[in-house]
C-alpha cells in the first residue's frame, strides 16, 4: 500500500496529462475541419453574391447580364451541392434557398421587375440568404480560445464577410437603380445604410487584422476601378431627391465586380492564413500527444521496475505464507477435523498433541519479522480451530446420544402405556370411558411418532420394523391416527397399491409429519386433503397432501425444500426447532434410498401441496409379491405432471373418499 498509493497517483498524473493532450489533437482537428468548412460557405456566399447582382440588373433592364448570369447560376448550384453533406448548412440552405428556382424564372420572364417593389423583394431574397450563410459559424468559440492568432484571424475573416457583403449589395442595389435611372421607394435609404454598414466593418477589420492584410485591404481601395465607384457613388448622392440618374449600369458593374473580386481575394488571403495556423496548431498538438505518450510510456516503465524492485523483498515471502494459509484452509485443517470427528465417534475422546500440524512457520525463509509473526499467527489460529472443532464433534455426539437416549426411553414408556390403554379398553365396557380411552390412546400415538422423530434425527435405526406389506389405504389412515386434528382430514381416493415391509413404518411417519404440517398452518374450517395415486409411466407411487392454508413464499419454499433433502447433522444443529418436522422428513426421505423425494408445490387457490414420489421398488406387483421391481428415477417435470393428473383423477372420484 506503501508503494501502491504513490505509484498510482503518479500514473493517475501522467495519464490526465495524456488525456489533455489528446483532446487538445481532437479539438486541433475539430477547428480545422470547421475553418475548412467556414471557407466553403464564403465561396458560395461569393457566388451568390455575384448572382444577386445581375439579377437586380437584369430586373432593372439591362439585358447584357443574362449571359454572365446562366454562367454565375452554375456556379452556385455547383457550391450548393457541395454543401449537402454539411447539416448546419443544409439547414439554412432548405429554409432561406427552397424559392430560388421560383426567383430564378420569374427574373427570366421579366416578371419579378414589373414595379420597383418586385425587385426589392427579389433583392431582399437574396440578402436574406446572403445573410443567413454569413450567420453560420461553424467555428465554435470554445476552439479558439487557446490561440489568439487564430481567434483573431477568424474575426478578421468575419469582419472582411461584412465588408464584402456590404459592398456587393451596394453593387446590386445601384445596378437595378441605375439600369432604371432613379432611386425608388427606400432605395435611397438601404444605399445609406449599406455604405454605413461597409464603414463600420471595415473599421473593425482593421483592428483584428494583421499588418499584411491591412495593406491588402489599402491596395484593393486604391485601384483606379475603386475610384470610378467614389464617382459613381457620389452621382447616386447627388439623387437623393429622386433626380434622373444617367450613369451605365454596365461600367458600374464592371468596376464594381473588380472591387468584389478583390477584396474576395483579400479574403481568400485572410482564409489561407487561418487555414494555416489551424493546421499547425493541430500538427504541434499531435506532437506533443507523440512525446506525451514516449514520456508516459517510458514513466509507466520505470515505475514498474521500482515497484517490482521494491515488492520482491516482500512478495516471495507472502506468496509462501499464503500457499501455507492455503493449505491448511483447504486441505490440512479439514482433513485434520474429519479424523477429530472420527476419533470422537470412535473413541469419545481427542488427543491435541497427536493431531495438531506442524508449524507453517517453519517453511518461510527470506521474510521480515512482521511476515514471521504473521505466520506465528496463523499457527495459532489453526491450533484453537482443531481444539473448537474437537469441542463441536464432541457437543454434536452427546446431543446425538442425549436424543437417541431420550427417545428410546420414551418409546418404552409410550410402549409400555399402549399396551395398558389396550387392555383396559378391551375390558371397558361403558361407552363414554371407552371413547375417553380411545382419546388416551390416540395421544399416547401422538408421543410414540415424537419419540421415533427424535431417534431419526438421531440417526437411530427405526423403532416399527414390520416384514408385512401394506396397502396405500391403511398406510394414509395409519399417519392420520398420528396426527392432533385428524377429524380435519379428508382422505380422497387413494388408487390400490401395496408398499413393501420395510418402508411402510417410514412412509407412515413421513405423511403424518406433512399431514400435521399442513394442518398446523391452515385455517381451522379448513381441511387437508390426502391424495394417493400409481403413475405407470414412471412405475411410481405417488401421495400428495393438499392444505388451503398461508403458503410459502419462494424464499421460505426453497429453504424448506433444502432441508427436506437434508441428511446431514449440520442441519439439526443450525436450523430454527420450528422446522424439526422438516428435518425428521429429510432424514425418512433419505432412509427410503434413492428415487425417494418430497416436492413442494403452491396449490391452486391459496395454499401449500406437499408431494411424496416412491420408487417402483419400494412397491410390491400385483401379480407377483416376491419379486422386486427395477429401480426407477424418475424426472421432476413427470414428477409435477404425474401430481397434478393423480390429484385430478383422485378429486373425481373423491365422492367414494372415506373421511377419517
Amino acid at each position: 500500500m506503501v508503494i501502491t498509493v504513490p505509484i498510482c497517483l503518479l500514473l493517475a498524473v501522467a495519464g490526465l496529462a495524456v488525456y489533455g493532450r489528446a483532446e487538445a489533437v481532437g479539438d486541433a482537428r475539430t477547428t480545422r475541419a470547421e475553418v475548412g468548412l467556414s471557407l466553403r460557405v464564403q465561396a458560395l456566399v461569393h457566388q451568390l453574391q455575384r448572382e444577386r447582382g445581375l439579377t437586380n440588373g437584369l430586373l432593372g433592364g439591362e439585358e447584357s447580364f443574362r449571359t454572365p448570369l446562366a454562367a454565375t447560376r452554375k456556379r452556385v448550384d455547383t457550391a450548393l451541392r457541395g454543401m449537402r453533406p454539411e447539416r448546419a448548412v443544409e439547414d439554412v440552405v432548405q429554409r432561406h434557398l427552397r424559392r430560388l428556382a421560383a426567383i430564378r424564372a420569374a427574373a427570366d420572364r421579366g416578371t419579378a421587375g414589373t414595379d420597383t417593389e418586385d425587385r426589392a423583394a427579389t433583392l431582399t431574397f437574396y440578402t436574406t440568404a446572403v445573410d443567413a450563410l454569413n450567420a453560420v459559424d461553424p467555428v465554435t468559440e470554445a476552439a479558439t480560445r487557446a490561440d489568439r492568432q487564430l481567434r483573431d484571424g477568424l474575426a478578421a475573416l468575419r469582419e472582411l464577410a461584412a465588408a464584402k457583403e456590404s459592398v456587393a449589395l451596394e453593387r446590386g442595389l445601384l445596378n437595378g437603380v441605375f439600369a432604371d435611372g432613379a432611386f425608388h421607394g427606400r432605395e435611397y435609404l438601404t444605399f445609406t445604410e449599406v455604405r454605413a454598414t461597409r464603414v463600420a466593418a471595415l473599421v473593425r477589420f482593421r483592428q483584428v487584422a494583421t499588418a499584411p492584410q491591412r495593406a491588402a485591404l489599402k491596395n484593393a481601395f486604391g485601384t483606379k476601378d475603386a475610384q470610378r465607384i467614389t464617382a459613381y457613388e457620389n452621382q447616386a448622392e447627388g439623387a437623393a431627391d429622386g433626380s434622373v440618374l444617367r450613369a451605365d449600369a454596365g461600367k458600374w458593374w464592371d468596376a464594381m465586380t473588380v472591387l468584389v473580386d478583390d477584396l474576395y481575394a483579400v479574403q481568400q488571403s485572410v482564409s489561407d492564413d487561418v487555414r494555416d495556423r489551424a493546421d499547425r496548431l493541430s500538427h504541434n498538438a499531435e506532437l506533443g500527444l507523440a512525446a506525451y505518450l514516449v514520456a508516459g510510456t517510458l514513466m509507466a516503465a520505470l515505475v514498474a521496475g521500482l515497484a517490482a524492485f521494491a515488492s520482491r523483498s516482500l512478495t516471495r515471502p507472502l506468496r509462501a505464507l499464503a500457499e501455507a494459509a492455503h493449505d491448511v484452509a483447504r486441505h490440512r485443517l479439514p482433513a485434520t477435523v474429519v479424523r477429530i470427528q472420527q476419533s470422537s465417534e470412535d473413541h469419545g475422546e481427542f488427543l491435541p498433541s497427536a493431531e495438531v500440524p506442524d508449524s507453517p512457520e517453519a517453511r518461510l525463509s527470506g521474510g521480515t519479522a512482521e511476515i514471521a509473526e504473521v505466520a506465528a499467527s496463523l499457527h495459532k489460529v489453526e491450533h484453537t480451530a482443531l481444539h473448537l472443532a474437537a469441542q463441536q464433534a464432541g457437543l454434536r455426539r452427546n446431543t446425538t446420544e442425549s436424543l437417541a437416549n431420550l427417545g428410546r426411553r420414551n418409546q418404552s414408556l409410550v410402549r409400555r402405556q399402549l399396551s395398558l390403554i389396550t387392555r383396559l379398553e378391551r375390558q371397558e365396557l361403558d361407552p363414554d370411558a371407552l371413547a375417553e380411552l380411545f382419546e388416551l390412546d390416540h395421544l399416547a400415538t401422538r408421543m410414540r411418532r415424537n419419540a421415533e422423530s427424535l431417534l431419526v434425527l438421531a440417526g437411530q435405526n427405526p423403532p416399527r420394523p414390520t416384514a408385512a406389506p401394506a396397502d396405500g389405504l391403511e398406510i394414509v389412515q395409519s399417519a392420520v391416527a398420528e396426527v392432533e386434528q385428524y377429524r380435519r382430514v379428508l382422505i380422497a381416493t387413494v388408487e390400490p397399491v401395496r408398499l413393501r415391509g420395510h418402508a411402510v413404518a417410514d412412509v407412515a411417519h413421513l405423511l403424518a409429519e406433512l399431514i400435521e404440517n399442513g394442518l398446523n398452518f391452515s385455517p381451522p374450517t379448513e381441511p387437508v386433503e390426502v391424495h394417493g395415486w400409481y403413475d405407470t409411466d414412471d412405475d411410481t407411487c405417488c401421495f400428495a397432501v393438499v392444505d388451503h392454508g398461508i403458503g410459502m413464499s419462494e424464499a421460505d419454499k426453497e429453504r424448506a425444500g433444502a432441508r427436506l433433502s437434508d441428511s446431514g447433522e449440520e442441519a439439526l444443529l443450525a436450523a430454527p426447532t420450528r422446522f424439526l418436522g422438516h428435518l425428521v422428513v429429510g432424514r425418512l426421505v433419505h432412509r427410503l434410498g434413492e428415487g425417494a423425494q418430497v416436492q413442494l408445490f403452491d396449490t391452486p387457490g391459496g395454499g401449500l401441496s406437499a408431494l411424496l414420489v416412491l420408487p417402483g421398488r419400494l412397491l410390491v406387483p400385483a401379480q407377483d409379491s416376491s419379486a422386486t421391481p427395477p429401480p426407477a428415477r424418475p424426472a421432476v417435470s413427470s414428477l409435477l405432471n404425474g401430481f397434478r393428473a393423480g390429484v385430478a383423477r383422485a378429486e373425481a372420484r373423491s365422492t367414494q373418499g372415506v373421511s377419517s
